[in-house]
């Protein structure tokens, strides 16, 4: 279960929150109806540091992203202000680069190069008050027999860059 259009749908916000701060057991089944709450035995009451997120990382379809449901998009807003009262960093992986544009569908390598990447770069920044550094556009691998090089590039920068955030969000943690 994720994030469903319609603002009683999907995934609770709590929840989610809940989960980001690891109060939530690994396999619980997310009900709409029903939040979790600190009865529940799903509900872990004293989190370990290993059951917390330390980089919260949202995935959104280049191709479609501007025609992703208002209530959807609260939600990840709605999201974003809680993360950023966690102090906890936030990324876009910005995926089917490739199916939004076919500039970028003929030559991977013009990715940073492209308007129309750019434009949904700017978007999802302006959208979801995520910075533009924290924005990363990839190619899914989905027709391909062999690995390709230009693909595993993007695709190992954003998690390259996501791994050093969540590192570095540890550190200040554990100095706490």
């Amino acid at each position: 279960m994720g994030l469903e259009e319609g603002f009683k749908q999907g995934c609770p916000l709590e929840d989610i929150i809940k989960a980001i701060n690891g109060h939530v057991k690994q396999g619980h089944e997310f009900k709409p109806e029903k939040p979790l709450s600190s009865d529940d035995p799903d509900y872990i009451e004293k989190p370990a540091p290993s059951d917390q997120a330390f980089c919260l990382v949202n995935v959104l379809a280049a191709d479609r992203i501007q025609l992703t449901d208002g209530s959807v998009m609260e939600k990840l807003r709605n999201i974003r202000c809680e993360v950023k009262k966690l102090r906890l960093p936030q990324v876009i992986v910005m995926t089917n680069v490739d199916q939004a544009c076919p500039v970028v569908k003929a030559n991977l390598q013009k990715v940073y190069y492209s308007k129309k990447i750019k434009e949904k770069m700017v978007w999802c920044s302006n959208e979801l008050g995520v910075p533009m550094c924290h924005v990363f556009p990839v190619k899914n691998y989905h027709e391909e027999i062999d690995t390709n090089d230009d693909m595993d590039v993007l695709i190992l920068q954003a998690l390259t860059q996501i791994i050093q955030l969540a590192n570095d969000n540890v550190k200040i943690c554990l100095a706490k």
